[in-house]
Protein backbone atom coordinates (compact mmCIF):
# COMPACT_ATOMS: atom_id res chain seq x y z
CA UNK A 1 0.00 0.00 0.00
CA UNK A 2 3.08 2.25 0.03
CA UNK A 3 4.05 3.60 -3.37
CA UNK A 4 7.73 4.46 -3.82
CA UNK A 5 9.65 6.39 -6.47
CA UNK A 6 13.45 6.68 -6.50
CA UNK A 7 15.39 9.57 -7.97
CA UNK A 8 18.88 11.03 -7.92
CA UNK A 9 20.80 8.37 -9.79
CA UNK A 10 23.34 9.21 -12.44
CA UNK A 11 26.99 9.11 -13.43
CA UNK A 12 29.66 9.96 -10.89
CA UNK A 13 33.44 9.58 -10.77
CA UNK A 14 35.08 7.16 -8.40
CA UNK A 15 35.58 8.84 -5.04
CA UNK A 16 32.63 11.13 -5.59
CA UNK A 17 29.28 11.44 -3.86
CA UNK A 18 25.64 11.14 -4.79
CA UNK A 19 22.36 11.37 -2.89
CA UNK A 20 19.39 9.22 -3.77
CA UNK A 21 15.83 10.06 -2.77
CA UNK A 22 12.83 7.82 -2.30
CA UNK A 23 9.48 9.59 -2.34
CA UNK A 24 6.65 7.68 -0.72
CA UNK A 25 2.92 7.99 -1.00
CA UNK A 26 0.51 6.10 1.17
CA UNK A 27 -0.59 5.89 4.75
CA UNK A 28 1.57 5.57 7.83
CA UNK A 29 4.96 6.22 6.25
CA UNK A 30 6.60 6.76 9.64
CA UNK A 31 5.59 3.27 10.80
CA UNK A 32 7.65 1.56 8.08
CA UNK A 33 11.25 0.54 8.03
CA UNK A 34 12.76 1.91 4.83
CA UNK A 35 15.48 -0.01 3.09
CA UNK A 36 17.84 0.48 0.19
CA UNK A 37 18.95 -2.36 -2.06
CA UNK A 38 21.00 -2.57 -5.21
CA UNK A 39 21.34 -4.93 -8.11
CA UNK A 40 24.28 -5.08 -10.48
CA UNK A 41 23.96 -6.71 -13.92
CA UNK A 42 23.82 -10.47 -13.59
CA UNK A 43 23.74 -10.30 -9.79
CA UNK A 44 21.14 -10.76 -7.08
CA UNK A 45 19.44 -7.82 -5.44
CA UNK A 46 21.26 -7.22 -2.17
CA UNK A 47 20.62 -5.25 0.99
CA UNK A 48 22.67 -2.15 1.64
CA UNK A 49 20.91 -0.04 4.31
CA UNK A 50 17.85 0.12 6.58
CA UNK A 51 16.31 2.77 8.80
CA UNK A 52 13.55 2.41 11.38
CA UNK A 53 10.32 4.39 11.25
CA UNK A 54 11.38 7.20 13.57
CA UNK A 55 15.05 7.00 12.55
CA UNK A 56 16.20 5.72 15.93
CA UNK A 57 18.07 2.81 14.35
CA UNK A 58 20.05 2.28 11.18
CA UNK A 59 21.70 -0.80 9.69
CA UNK A 60 24.24 -1.16 6.91
CA UNK A 61 25.79 -3.86 4.83
CA UNK A 62 29.51 -4.20 5.45
CA UNK A 63 30.20 -3.27 1.85
CA UNK A 64 28.88 0.28 2.36
CA UNK A 65 29.39 0.88 6.08
CA UNK A 66 31.23 4.13 6.68
CA UNK A 67 30.56 5.37 3.16
CA UNK A 68 26.77 5.44 2.85
CA UNK A 69 24.27 7.10 5.18
CA UNK A 70 20.56 6.35 5.23
CA UNK A 71 18.14 8.96 6.53
CA UNK A 72 14.50 9.96 6.30
CA UNK A 73 12.27 12.98 6.60
CA UNK A 74 8.86 11.76 7.65
CA UNK A 75 7.30 15.20 7.22
CA UNK A 76 8.20 14.92 3.53
CA UNK A 77 7.48 11.18 3.23
CA UNK A 78 10.97 10.74 1.84
CA UNK A 79 13.92 8.46 2.53
CA UNK A 80 17.46 9.20 1.40
CA UNK A 81 20.71 7.43 0.73
CA UNK A 82 23.79 9.61 0.86
CA UNK A 83 26.64 7.84 -0.93
CA UNK A 84 30.23 8.96 -0.55
CA UNK A 85 33.63 7.59 -1.56
CA UNK A 86 31.94 5.79 -4.41
CA UNK A 87 33.68 2.90 -6.10
CA UNK A 88 33.12 1.32 -9.51
CA UNK A 89 31.77 -1.75 -7.70
CA UNK A 90 28.92 0.42 -6.42
CA UNK A 91 27.55 0.61 -9.96
CA UNK A 92 24.05 -0.85 -9.88
CA UNK A 93 20.38 -0.10 -10.02
CA UNK A 94 19.36 1.17 -6.59
CA UNK A 95 15.95 0.42 -5.14
CA UNK A 96 14.12 1.63 -2.07
CA UNK A 97 11.65 -0.58 -0.26
CA UNK A 98 9.32 -0.54 2.74
CA UNK A 99 8.76 -3.16 5.43
CA UNK A 100 6.59 -3.28 8.53
CA UNK A 101 9.35 -5.00 10.50
CA UNK A 102 13.13 -4.98 10.67
CA UNK A 103 14.23 -7.07 7.69
CA UNK A 104 17.23 -7.23 5.39
CA UNK A 105 16.01 -9.88 2.98
CA UNK A 106 14.52 -8.39 -0.16
CA UNK A 107 11.78 -11.00 -0.19
CA UNK A 108 10.42 -9.60 3.09
CA UNK A 109 9.76 -6.12 1.72
CA UNK A 110 6.28 -5.55 0.42
CA UNK A 111 6.65 -2.24 -1.42
CA UNK A 112 9.31 -1.34 -3.99
CA UNK A 113 10.26 1.54 -6.20
CA UNK A 114 11.24 1.07 -9.83
CA UNK A 115 14.92 1.76 -9.26
CA UNK A 116 17.43 4.39 -10.28
CA UNK A 117 20.71 3.73 -12.08
CA UNK A 118 23.98 4.68 -10.40
CA UNK A 119 27.13 4.41 -12.50
CA UNK A 120 30.55 5.03 -10.99
CA UNK A 121 33.25 5.66 -13.56
CA UNK A 122 36.94 4.93 -13.27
Amino acid sequence: QVQLVESGGGLVQAGGSLRLSCAASGRLFSTYYMGWFRQAPGKERVFIALISGLAYNTYYADSVKGRFTISRDNAKNTAYLQMSSLKPEDTAVYYCAASELMRTNADDFGSWGQGTQVTVST
